[in-house]
């Protein structure tokens, strides 16, 4: 499931990319490059030409990014992954580093001061 939605995710984030930088700016933008901008563009899109469809193509690219981002951030926060050093440091049982027979004796200073 996470796999099927991180492909949709991606390929609605290349998609958005291209139509964003093929929509008409103020100077052209990159539609002109593709032969936009003047008489071809209205008689393939309308009378209004492609700024209308590229509105909306944008708008529902954009909420479906958005919906996708959510989705992987409430399924990836769901499953935790636990590493081998981890799972291994569980199934270890707690012992002391020296047993305590075998413990050195520290000994204790005399009363006196000994200077």
């Amino acid at each position: 499931m996470y796999s099927v939605i991180m492909f949709l995710h991606v390929l609605i984030c290349v998609l958005l990319v291209i139509v964003v930088l093929l929509q008409q700016s103020k100077g052209g933008g990159m539609s002109s490059v593709f032969g936009g901008g003047g008489g071809g563009s209205d008689a393939l899109f309308g009378g209004k030409g492609a700024t209308p469809f590229f509105v909306k193509l944008t708008t529902g690219l954009a909420i479906g990014f958005f919906a996708t981002s959510l989705i992987l951030v409430l399924i990836s926060r769901g499953t935790t992954t636990r590493s081998a050093i981890e799972k291994g440091l569980e199934e270890m049982p707690v012992q002391p580093a020296i047993p305590e027979e075998q413990a050195p004796i520290i000994p204790e200073e005399p009363e006196g001061g000994g200077r």
